[in-house]
């Protein structure tokens, strides 16, 4: 393998794993919110849409 396509590797994997690494670092410091109540409605106003 030439030096540049050592170099595209190394910079490929870089990108991303780091990307996979941040992703759990924001997962894991911001865990999705549990204090939200069950149903609702959506930011129009608009009562949710049942599946029967």
């Amino acid at each position: 393998m030439s030096a540049q396509a050592v170099i595209l590797m190394i910079v490929s994997m870089v990108v991303i794993w780091g990307g996979l690494a941040a992703s759990i670092v924001f997962l894991a410091r911001m865990p999705e919110r549990e204090d939200l109540p069950d149903g609702g409605h959506d930011d129009l106003g608009s009562p949710p849409v049942s599946d029967t």
